[in-house]
């Protein structure tokens, strides 16, 4: 809970996140007290000052990223993350352009948008994008002829490893396409590929497999 921060989590050049009585139960602040507040950190690093911010906003800012679809765990930690943004950015605060309130919630939602994008479009690698050479009629050949000695030497990997070396090579769908499909990591595809191509050489020998 936003209550329980443990002080070590922290670099010493972070505020210390102090539970005290009541330290995070909200409080009724007037938009210029927090403009100042945030003003104060901005100008002196004062923890202090911090700590009054975080008691108002962090309660706050959790409850509006769960009314946004958040989860609770991750409305706790995005809020903590919009908080630490605020210690490490105050000095970016322009109280002539939005309130501390607004600027703070602006961050919050960022970091939230910025998670959703991961979640939906999974790291790509730039090898993702380039186009995978035609076969030649004779390695054609000899991959329809050594198939089923790859498909015998699948029984050897484990069934997640074989599930991606069949998706990727015999229905030839590419990683993105498998990581949506098994909905892991584009990551986790590449890993489990090398990994098993890795165990098919060593039991089928280099010239069947070649060098990809």
């Amino acid at each position: 809970m936003l209550a329980h921060v443990p002080v070590s989590a922290y670099p010493r050049s972070r505020p210390a996140l102090r539970p005290g009585r009541g330290l995070f139960l909200p409080m009724t602040r007037t938009a210029p007290q927090l403009d100042l507040l945030v003003q104060q950190v901005a100008q002196t690093r004062d923890r202090a000052a911090f700590q009054a911010l975080f008691t108002h906003f962090a309660p706050r800012i959790k409850g509006y990223l769960i009314r946004l679809g958040a989860p609770a765990a991750q409305a706790e930690d995005l809020a903590q993350e919009a908080m630490l943004t605020l210690w490490r950015k105050a000095h970016l605060f322009d109280p002539a352009r939005a309130s501390a309130a607004t600027w703070v919630f602006t961050i919050a939602r960022n970091l939230r948008i910025d998670v959703i994008r991961r979640e939906r479009r999974p790291e790509l690698t730039p090898e993702d994008f380039l186009p995978e050479p035609e076969a030649e009629p004779d390695e054609a050949l000899a991959a329809a002829d050594g198939e089923g000695r790859v498909r015998a030497a699948l029984r050897t990997l484990p069934p997640e490893q074989v599930q991606v070396v069949e998706l990727s090579f015999f229905s030839d769908k590419p990683h993105s396409q498998i990581a949506a499909e098994l909905d892991i990591p584009l990551g986790t595809v590449k890993s489990r590929l090398r990994l098993a191509m890795a165990r098919l050489r060593a039991h089928l020998g280099e010239s069947l497999l070649g060098d990809g």
